[in-house]
C-alpha cells in the first residue's frame, strides 16, 4: 500500500468539516480538494488529501504528493519518499493517449534525474545506465524536451553509455527547437568546436539570454569561453544573428 510506502497519514483527518470532504471521499473529490486547498495556501490540507487520494489510487494526486516531497513543499523534503511513488507511477505505465500520460512521462524524468545522482543514505545509489534508458524513453516516446537535453548530454561526454556525438547532436537540436536554453548552449559549443563559428556563438548568445537564473553561471562561462577565442568579425554577426532570433522569438 502506498500508506506503508509513504508514511501512514494517521488516523485524524485534518481538513475543515464544514468542506464536506474526508478521508472516505472518492479520490477525484479527494485530488480537487487538495488541488484547491493547495492554491490557497493550506499545504497541510493538501497534503492530507493528496494522501488519502494517492491511496485511492490516483495518479494525478501521486504525482502532486512526490513533487512535494522532492521539494520539500508543504512537508519535510525526502527524496526517497518521492522516488518511490515516481517508481510506482512508472512501473503502473500508462494506456496510449491517455489523460495520465503526463503524470507517467514527468515521473521517468524524475525518476531519471535520481538516477542520475543517487540518493543519499538510501537504497538508490547513482546509475547513470538505468538513467540514460529512462531518458531515451521519455526523449523518443514522448518528446519531452529536458529528457532530449539530459540524453544529449550524456551521449556527449559518455556517461551511462558510450559517447555519441552524432546522436547527441540530434537530442540537443530537438530539444534547442522546443524552446530549451541548456540544449541551445551545449549544441552551439558543440557545433562551434566543429567550426560553424557564427551560428554557434549565436545559439550560446540566445542561450543566455533564455536561460533561467540557476543556468546562467554555466551557460555565461562557454559562452564566454567561445567568444574570447572568436575572430572579431565572427562575434559582430553572432551578436547581429542572436538578436534577430530573439526579436523574431526564434530557437
Amino acid at each position: 500500500m502506498l500508506a506503508m510506502t509513504i508514511g501512514s497519514a494517521g488516523s485524524a483527518f485534518a481538513f475543515d468539516p464544514d468542506a464536506g470532504v474526508n478521508e472516505k471521499s472518492g479520490p477525484l473529490v479527494l485530488f480537487k480538494f487538495g488541488f484547491s486547498a493547495y492554491k490557497n495556501g493550506h499545504k497541510d490540507d493538501a497534503v492530507e488529501a493528496y494522501r488519502h487520494a494517492a491511496e485511492q489510487g490516483h495518479p494525478g494526486a501521486r504525482w502532486a504528493l512526490a513533487n512535494m516531497y522532492a521539494a520539500g513543499d508543504g512537508v519535510v523534503e525526502d527524496d526517497y519518499a518521492a522516488f518511490k511513488i515516481y517508481d510506482r507511477i512508472a512501473r503502473e505505465g500508462v494506456e496510449p493517449g491517455s489523460s495520465e500520460t503526463g503524470y507517467f512521462v514527468n515521473a521517468l524524468v524524475s525518476l531519471a534525474s535520481y538516477y542520475q545522482r543517487g540518493i543519499p543514505d538510501s537504497p538508490v545509489k547513482a546509475d547513470p545506465v538505468q538513467a540514460r534508458q529512462l531518458y531515451f524513453q521519455a526523449a523518443s516516446a514522448f518528446g519531452i524536451p529536458e529528457a532530449q537535453f539530459q540524453l544529449g548530454r550524456m551521449m556527449l561526454v559518455g556517461e551511462g553509455g558510450s559517447s555519441d556525438l552524432r546522436q547527441a547532436k540530434k537530442w540537443l537540436n530537438r530539444a534547442r527547437k522546443s524552446g530549451h536554453p541548456g540544449a541551445a548552449a551545449l549544441f552551439g559549443d558543440t557545433i562551434f568546436q566543429e567550426g560553424h563559428t557564427v551560428r554557434g556563438l549565436a545559439y550560446l548568445t540566445v542561450a543566455l539570454e533564455r536561460a533561467s537564473i540557476n543556468d546562467r553561471v554555466w551557460i555565461r562561462s562557454i559562452q564566454e569561453q567561445a567568444f574570447s577565442v572568436a575572430e572579431e568579425a565572427d562575434r559582430r554577426t553572432a551578436i547581429a544573428l542572436a538578436q534577430d532570433m530573439l526579436s523574431k522569438g526564434k530557437n
